[in-house]
């Protein structure tokens, strides 16, 4: 067998297997009763009004495709608060919300260990293929099973499963607990690592593929623009205020070398996951995966999920409006637009169900609207809780009554708050009218009230939809439309508005016809419209519902 080589976009046909290209056509005809493969395709950060944005740019293989050949769900969001990475990607595996799978964020802060965990952290596990602590990851903190866990159980798992990301969070969890394997970058070694969760040592292809050492020729490269700079009409000129940028540069070309150079002989490989190569890299590893595990080449379904992540931390630096995320959507556009023709080839677009979405959007620029007579600001998280916990003093005596501070939630100190035999609820309301106070924050709502109160819509269920018992703060806060919290970066996310929930969702391939649904539909929906699709069981904690248009 051959393998196939996509590398900085260029796409290369051979032959697979000694199928002639006459034999390939002769097979796409009758989608087969099941699909063969079913491929998921997740970018970061993608916000819904860049398919409307870039359309004209678009390639005609690419994202335009899905939409042109396919069914584009134009009203997709989710009902939950916090729209960040790792949680995107758990919903659409499981088909339900933070309160049930328990990722309710990129980190926690656990009460009784009296320590921050990381979503995907586990401490009995560690790398394969790379620094030890990159690989100190598995999916045990996903409380519920995903659409391919059920798909594995159902057919004493003869399904093949694998995810690809760069961040490990958004593999781990759209791989859920069943998987043959989830892979992702080590910012040590440049390297694809897995966790010993899934193996003891990597496939020879795997090591085939890092030995080729692609990250130092992609940061040998210059990022420059796709097309010429003045055909960005789409976003605000390349030097403007409201970027952030590498260390304060932000306009092209980027010459990645130099930016990645620590010292002499050492490379800030954590550069790639900032730039569009670092989504070529994981399309890259894709292909090659499909090809060397042989999914798709049976009549058992086998499941692949690709996680786009680069393109959200280029948001974070650069904004929405940028001349860098426009270019680096154009060029995963045609980085999609390869992987699309290499599925057709090997697989048959008949036998792939192919979809398409994003784990989040992300704001606009604060000091951009502000600047424009838009409300909007960055809310100072660390001067806020400073200024609480000089409150608390005053109220209760001196203690150290906050424990914690993440992703807008409020962690007390439950063992102090008992020993003075105070009331958690009587706490618990008052820090919640504290942050009232602040510029920038609309709502606040309190841990009991969560666990005592059922919301049945607005904020506030979105809130509750987000809440974990164990996982989540004694506080949480609603920042109001177009803030986001002061983060290093030039924006960021973790709302429930329109602009981080509103998200793209295209189905694609087997038995899927073209057309367009406006209705509202959630991202929990996903998993059960697969699971319907391939007759089984949905994930053991599924709130959403198939849609219904597709499986009709």
């Amino acid at each position: 067998m051959q393998v196939i080589k996509i590398f900085s976009g260029a796409f290369i046909m051979i032959s697979l297997f000694g199928i002639s290209p006459g034999h390939a056509q002769e097979t796409k005809k009758i989608p087969p009763e099941k699909p063969k493969i079913i491929v998921g395709i997740v970018i970061s950060q993608m916000r819904y009004d860049y398919i409307q944005r870039y359309w004209n740019k678009l390639d005609e293989n690419g994202i335009k495709l899905l939409i042109d050949r396919g069914t584009f769900c134009m009203n997709t969001s989710f009902n939950y608060l916090f729209s960040q990475q790792g949680v995107g990607h758990a919903s659409i595996a499981t088909g339900t919300t933070p309160a049930d799978h328990g990722i309710v964020g990129s980190e926690w802060y656990l009460y009784l260990q009296d320590n921050v965990e990381q979503s995907t952290e586990d401490r009995q596990h560690s790398a394969v293929g790379g620094n030890v602590d990159n690989g100190r990851n598995s999916p045990k903190n996903l409380m519920c099973t995903t659409f391919s866990d059920e798909l594995r159980l159902s057919n004493n798992f003869a399904s093949k499963v694998y995810a690809v990301s760069l961040d490990p969070a958004p593999g781990i969890f759209s791989a859920g607990h069943t998987a043959n394997g989830a892979y992702w970058f080590d910012r040590m070694t440049g390297n694809w690592i897995t966790s010993t969760y899934y193996t003891d040592s990597l496939a020879v292809w795997v090591n085939q593929f890092n030995d080729k050492r692609l990250p130092d020729i992609y940061l040998k490269e210059e990022w420059n623009t796709l097309f010429p700079i003045e055909n960005y009409t789409e976003s605000l000129s390349d030097q403007n205020k409201y970027e952030t940028g590498f260390n304060g540069k932000i306009t092209f070309p980027y010459d990645l070398e130099e930016l990645s150079r620590v010292r002499r002989n050492v490379t800030d490989y954590s550069l790639l996951e900032k730039t569009p190569f670092g989504n070529t890299y994981t399309k890259d590893f894709a292909a090659t995966l499909i090809t060397n595990e042989e999914l798709g080449q049976d009549d058992v379904t086998d499941v692949l999920i690709i996680c786009f992540t680069a393109n959200e931390n280029i948001g974070n630096l650069f904004g929405p409006n940028s001349v860098e995320v426009e270019d680096a959507f154009l060029r995963l556009d045609r980085e999609i637009a390869h992987f699309l023709a290499f599925i057709d080839e090997f697989v048959g677009k008949e036998n792939a169900l192919v979809f398409l979405t994003s784990d989040h959007g992300v704001a606009q620029v604060p000091s951009y609207l502000s600047d424009n007579k838009i409300p909007a600001g960055y809310f100072n998280q660390a001067g806020a809780v400073s200024l609480l916990i000089s409150a608390l003093n005053n109220v209760y005596g001196r203690g150290d009554w906050v424990k914690s501070y993440h992703a807008q939630q409020i962690y007390l100190n439950h063992t102090l708050i008992e020993d003075a035999k105070i009331s958690l609820k009587d706490m618990q309301d008052y820090v919640a009218q504290f942050m009232l106070q602040f510029s920038g924050v609309a709502n606040t709502v309190t841990a009991y009230t969560l666990q005592t109160t059922n919301f049945t819509d607005g904020i506030f269920m979105k809130i509750q939809n987000s809440y974990s018992q164990k996982r989540s703060g004694d506080v949480i806060i609603n920042l109001k439309a177009g803030w986001v919290e002061t983060n290093g970066g030039s924006t960021g996310g973790t709302s429930s508005y329109a602009y981080d929930s509103r998200i793209p969702l295209i189905w694609y391939g087997w038995n899927i016809g073209f057309s367009k649904i406006t209705r509202e539909v959630d991202i929990t929906d996903i998993a059960p419209t697969i699971a319907t699709f391939m007759d089984i069981t949905y994930p053991n904690s599924c709130s959403g519902s198939p849609i219904f248009e597709l499986i009709k």
